[in-house]
């Protein structure tokens, strides 16, 4: 059978090979042969969305020329913190890996992500791809590893509330229609997403289920499965923009805001990690999680309150942040558990052959190696990430583990095997460290610890200075004893971050 017979990618179908391998020559060859009319360079600036910049095809010469030099744009506009507008000339270059068709053009249009650059022709520093790329060329560099990732990406969907079979409050998880309102729009994304290059798990219908003030707001996700970190964060781009692109096609706004309102499900945007080595999860050791784990487990929690900084980026990232929410507050980790911040959820590392012969009384395969599932899951971020930065900053966390002096037992006296929320283990969590609860508490952490970061070159000290400052114009010290005395003060908040990220 064709190995690329069902890949939902149209350019792997018709070039048959796998998108790292793609070539300009590959890419002027699909444009040719199937009426493409347009190209789209796309890339993130600092506010964390894709931007756009429309080619017409003349003709071959220029269609090989924007291929092959880009093109320039005004980097001041784009990174506004980190870009002076006197010296703000920089180069976007194409990476041809990235290509897909445009899934909503009615112009024949090939998308490409691009990659920045500055005056000299070197990846521009301030850029938040090359940080991750950085990270993760050090990463291998000093473990021999690779570095894999994927995000759960939860968000809501707000419309008029639809009488019809109502979804009991907060009791969305894995609803199916006609309770799922949204389900159809979750499954269109999906498509375009996978065609667009996306190593999609599945799509669900997540808690978050309620109405107010006339609008239904229900919670969906949709999981990536594990890849090269550089490409996990690329997916997790695409899919946003897909996502938003879709929803508003529906007449309904998409949002991935941490906090809509007090007392219901946030919206996070979890990421699992493992780290590889040819082809090898290192994560297990003899059916159980290694030392190399626990390394990464410690190298991630020493550096947790500093990390907020990329994967909590305003105010209502901290609303999100609370006790019995199912989202952190404590620096811990433990198996399963779903009130810690690092959590090792089940890995099919026993009993996985015995449960689909029990399911399938008549199954005679032979189950393989099951060992490559096994993640570990970052549970604080949520959808205000600038996600290149959050990856690159996990990447610089988990490299960290392995310079720290005895990191599993580091690890070990941070795990916690109960949930840290009930008023039995009280004693528990109070000796444990806590995330921050601001902006501004993250931002200092930030500061202090920014050499984690900023080793090795893979942050530069103008971004991380940029970052701090970003964080701090939020002036959200003092935010919970602000709103406890203005509680209208959370409306103002979720209005002014709806479109984060």
């Amino acid at each position: 059978m064709d190995k690329y017979a069902i890949h939902p990618n149209p350019l792997v179908r018709f070039l048959q090979k796998e998108p790292k391998d793609f070539t300009k020559a590959d890419i002027i060859r699909y444009i040719v042969e199937n009426g493409i009319e347009m190209v789209n360079f796309r890339y993130a600036a600092a506010d964390g969305r894709l931007k756009a910049l429309n080619f017409m095809i003349n003709d071959l010469d220029y269609l090989d020329t924007i291929l092959t030099f880009g093109e320039r744009v005004d980097g001041s506009s784009l990174f506004p913190n980190f870009v002076q507008a006197g010296a703000s000339d920089l180069y976007v270059i194409p990476r041809y890996r990235t290509a897909f068709l445009n899934p909503f053009s009615d112009i024949p249009t090939l998308d490409i992500l691009c990659g920045y650059y500055d005056k000299d022709g070197k990846p521009f520093a301030a850029a938040p791809d090359q940080a991750l790329h950085r990270a993760h060329k050090e990463f291998k560099e000093l473990t021999g590893m690779e570095f894999h990732a994927m995000g759960e990406l939860e968000y809501y969907v707000v419309s008029d509330i639809d009488d019809l079979y109502i979804t009991p409050d907060q009791r969305g998880y894995h609803e199916s229609g006609p309770f799922c309102k949204w389900g159809d729009m979750r499954r269109e994304a999906m498509k375009a997403i996978a065609e667009a290059g996306g190593k999609i798990k599945y799509g669900h219908s997540e808690v978050g289920n309620f109405a107010v003030d006339g609008k239904m707001y229900e919670q969906n996700e949709i999981e990536f499965l594990p890849v090269d970190v550089e490409e996990a964060a690329d997916q997790l781009l695409i899919a946003k923009w897909i996502l938003r692109e879709i929803s508003y096609r529906y007449g309904v706004l998409l949002t991935f805001a941490p906090k809509i309102t007090v007392g219901k499900a946030g919206s996070g945007l979890h990421i699992h990690t493992k780290v590889v080595k040819d082809g090898k999860n290192m994560y297990i050791a003899d059916g159980k999680l290694s030392d190399v784990a626990k390394t990464v487990i410690a190298g991630i929690l020493d550096s947790a309150d500093a990390l907020t900084a990329f994967g909590n980026t305003n105010p209502t990232s901290y609303l999100r942040l609370v006790p019995h929410q199912e989202a952190p507050t404590n620096i811990c980790w433990g198996d399963r558990n779903r009130s810690v911040l690092v959590r090792v959820p089940l890995g099919w590392t026993g009993g996985a052959a015995q449960m689909i012969k029990d399911a399938n009384p008549s199954a005679d395969f032979e189950v393989g190696d099951t060992s490559n599932k096994q993640t570990v899951e970052f549970r604080c971020p949520d959808g205000s990430a600038d996600i290149y930065l959050l990856l690159a900053g996990l990447v610089a966390a988990a490299r960290h583990g392995f310079e720290m002096e005895n990191p599993v037992a580091f690890a070990e006296e941070r795990y916690v095997g109960v949930n840290i929320f009930h008023e039995e283990h009280k004693a528990i969590a109070e000796r444990l460290d806590h995330l921050p609860d601001s902006c501004a508490i993250s931002a200092d952490a930030l500061e202090a610890k920014r050499e984690i970061f900023e080793s090795k070159g893979v942050f530069g000290s103008s971004l991380i200075d940029g970052w701090i400052k970003m964080l701090r114009s939020h002036d959200d010290r003092n935010l919970r004893e602000e709103l406890a005395a203005n509680p209208e003060l959370i409306k103002e908040l979720v209005v002014k971050f709806i479109n984060v990220g």
